[in-house]
């Protein structure tokens, strides 16, 4: 897997959900804040104002997304001067695949799609952790076709469900969450800052080497071959890498080996010394002492904790 692709699949967890929502003027709604997920505004139809926490009221029209990647609340409002009501929407109690809704009133409509997705805040990676509080993407003309066909196809399923569209809504929710970060790590210089894992992805030595580790973590990769895949000299590599991704090109090798591990030893019933090579150690004495000084547990004893009920090979492993 490429490094995005790879970090989506890393971090989010069960599905994800969405609503087609029908406002009519006058109307105002707060969402609360959602921690551990993420979540996104869409507009179909309209137009409306997005007051977020401790900011100033953002005007949204047709085409407009909005991204929350660290699940802060915010206020939808037909006008800033419409009165927010009490009660707040919770995502987490109304989360579903998708659903459609249609809020009567007597004044203009404005549609909305949103939706969230759950992330594993135990393994947030960091080009999750380093992106703003709020993202935005004005609708543009010719700019990020395939994020517009994306919310438009999902838009058409969730309006008029048909046969298969659980497994539709879902696929296009995972693909609408890529081109959404895409869109934000492509962004013109003077549109968003282009620094650490935004220019780390845009770099194509350091690009390169990142990609080496996520498409083979098993690989023995020392820092002279991920250098020679970036195409730069070791300190010149090893000075750019950590600078832009945090972390020396090693330290990150080991984070993300622990971090696959972790989820081998969750969802798979692997044994230990499957896992261990998977993840590029031959030995599994020395993969174990690399896991607990990553996560604080013996890998069999982060299984059962985090699988209690365990079957097959695993539970013979772990005993």
């Amino acid at each position: 897997m490429d490094v995005l692709s790879d970090v989506i699949a890393a971090v989010r967890v069960g599905l994800p959900n969405s609503s087609h929502v029908t406002w009519h003027a006058p109307w105002a709604r707060r969402f609360s804040s959602w921690p551990g997920s993420a979540g996104f505004q869409v507009i179909l139809q309209g137009s409306c104002w997005l007051i977020p926490e401790g900011g100033e009221p953002i005007p949204l029209s047709v085409g407009d997304v909005v991204f929350f990647p660290h699940g802060h609340g915010c206020v939808l409002a037909d006008s800033p001067s419409t009165p927010v009501p009490d009660s707040d929407c919770d995502p987490e109690k109304e989360a579903a695949l998708f659903r459609s809704a249609s809020i009567a009133g007597p004044g203009a409509a404005t549609v909305i799609l949103c939706g969230g997705y759950r992330l594993d805040d135990s393994r947030s990676h960091p080009i999750l952790r380093n992106l703003p509080d709020l993202i935005h993407l004005p609708a543009r003309l010719g700019h990020h076709p395939e994020l517009r066909a994306a919310v438009d196809l999902l838009a058409t399923e969730i309006g008029s469900p048909r046969p298969g569209a659980d497994t539709v809504v879902a696929s296009l929710l995972d693909l609408l969450l890529l081109y959404i970060l895409r869109a934000h790590l492509d962004a013109e210089p003077g549109h968003c800052e282009v620094s650490g894992w935004s220019a780390a992805l845009a770099d194509p030595g350091i690009s390169a080497a990142l990609d080496a580790v996520h498409r083979d973590p098993d690989h023995p990769w020392t820092v002279g071959s991920l250098a020679a895949r970036a195409g730069l000299s070791r300190a010149a590599f090893s000075r750019r890498f950590s600078t832009l991704v945090g972390q020396p090109p090693l330290a990150y090798l080991t984070w993300w080996r622990m971090g696959l591990a972790g989820r081998l030893l969750r969802s798979t019933d692997a044994p230990l010394s499957e896992v261990a090579t998977r993840v590029g150690y031959g030995s599994e004495f020395a993969f174990a002492n690399a896991f607990k000084r990553e996560h604080g547990l013996a890998p069999g004893r982060y299984r059962r904790e985090s699988c209690p009920i365990v079957t097959g090979v695993a539970e013979r492993m772990v005993r």
